[in-house]
């Protein structure tokens, strides 16, 4: 028998929309940058006519090439958006963008290629510079960058890729971090900070102060969705408690943290994957935020050559500055190439979650006899999973195990009873 686990509160038929938890918010941002590129290329081009500058008319001639490349993620956003309930796309548009990103990425390589060669020409045969007009020309350039990256960005960090992932809870007072988000706890004796400790050290768990004082009598009781229940007794340890027993694998569980015989407080733990972050990366928006941060580097590295070699006459600094911005451009393009692809070619996003999958369905003796995984989209996983088991189960039975997976949005599992 087989059954399908649809996205978490799709209707009948269920949903294969698995575009990133952004979408529309990047779409926005990347033509916000694109109008903001165009303005300024508009500007250099006509300014540069207009005062015979020949530096000017190439700077906004290069800028519509940013434009261009913001052109095509922005395109890639509607599309997937447009065609998100498109049928003839078996698992939805979620891959568009890091088919963008890969486009994008290939794109970056032939752009280092040109500099290098260009600054490599330079070395053995220098052109006259005109330091007046490029290096204001330049710190323009690095300003609209700035700029970019800031709209691109949001004002904010999520261009860094998180997705939807969890946060880690930074233990500022004892160092390392833990395992899931601390939980915290208002208590009679102030609040308590509840975590799964793992930096170098076997997972456990332990009980921090935020405000108050931290409790002399203290357990933790697991209570997990079959039943199972294990007590973890407290012991202080300095500016913290910490548990005498490791935590088990799978960290899913609802945590009783009970203070003495007339306290007790309840709070749940989730498993998240180990790669959270990397999963509900947009490569769309990386490709687009690394185009600008790249040109923003070179044009740091243009005006850092062009004052040297105005002030020591180091001619050949400007043509270096060239050829190490075209090294790291390639080392960012690789990067891409390397991620996207991947993605595009349907590999295992996650060992680390692939193992834990396989961990849970094979708990008691279950086997699985298939087993493939791939990403669908920023934050989305699909799965088809072939279970061989001597009990009496159904699709259903697995399908519970695997609700603690939250990033898991379409799986097919198929049960072979012996």
């Amino acid at each position: 028998m087989a059954d399908d686990i649809a996205v978490p509160g799709a209707v009948a038929g269920h949903s294969h929309v698995f575009l990133g938890k952004g979408h529309a918010q990047a779409e926005r941002r990347s033509w916000a940058v694109i109008w903001l590129c165009a303005a300024m290329m508009i500007v250099e081009i006509g300014g540069g006519l207009l005062f015979g500058s020949i530096a000017l008319v190439a700077d906004g001639l290069h800028m519509s090439t940013h434009a261009g490349a913001l052109l095509l993620a922005a395109t890639a956003y509607g599309y997937a958006r447009r065609h998100a309930d498109d049928p003839r796309f078996t698992f939805g548009t979620g891959k568009l963008g890091d088919l963008a990103g890969f486009t994008s990425a290939i794109v970056l390589a032939m752009i280092s290629l040109l500099i290098g060669y260009e600054a490599v020409q330079r070395f053995f045969v220098p052109v006259p510079i005109r330091f007046g007009e490029a290096i204001p020309i330049a710190c323009l350039g690095l300003a609209v960058n700035v700029a970019s990256v800031w709209l691109l960005g949001g004002g904010d960090h999520d261009h860094h890729g998180h997705g939807h992932g969890h946060e880690h809870a930074h233990g500022h007072a004892h160092g390392g971090h833990d395992h899931d988000a601390a939980q915290s706890i208002v208590a009679g004796s102030g609040r308590l900070l509840l975590s799964i400790y793992e930096e170098d050290a076997p997972p456990r768990f332990r009980v921090h102060a935020a405000s108050g004082v931290l409790p002399d009598d203290a357990s933790v009781e697991t209570v997990r969705g079959d039943g199972a229940r294990q007590i973890f007794r407290l012991r202080a340890q300095g500016a913290f408690l910490e548990s005498d027993e490791d935590v088990p694998e799978p960290h899913a569980f609802t945590a009783v943290l009970r203070i003495g015989s007339a306290e007790e407080h309840a709070v749940p733990f989730e498993e998240h994957a180990h790669g959270d972050a990397k999963m509900g990366r947009d490569n769309n928006m990386r490709a687009a935020i690394v185009h600008v941060i790249a040109d923003a580097m070179v044009s740091v590295m243009v005006i850092a050559g062009l004052l040297l070699a105005r002030a020591f006459g180091w001619v050949w600094m400007d043509p270096l500055a060239g050829v190490i911005g075209a090294g790291v451009i390639a080392s960012w393009a690789y990067g891409l190439v390397k991620d996207t692809g991947a993605i595009l070619l349907d590999m295992t996003p996650d060992h680390g979650m692939a193992a834990m999958l396989r961990q849970s369905i094979e708990a008691d003796g279950d086997r699985l006899a298939d087993f493939h995984m791939w990403r669908l989209g920023p934050g989305h996983l699909g799965a088809i999973i072939s279970v061989v088991t001597v009990h009496d189960r159904t699709p259903a039975f697995y399908r519970a195990r695997l609700a603690r997976f939250r990033a898991l949005s379409h799986v097919t599992i198929e049960v072979e009873a012996i």
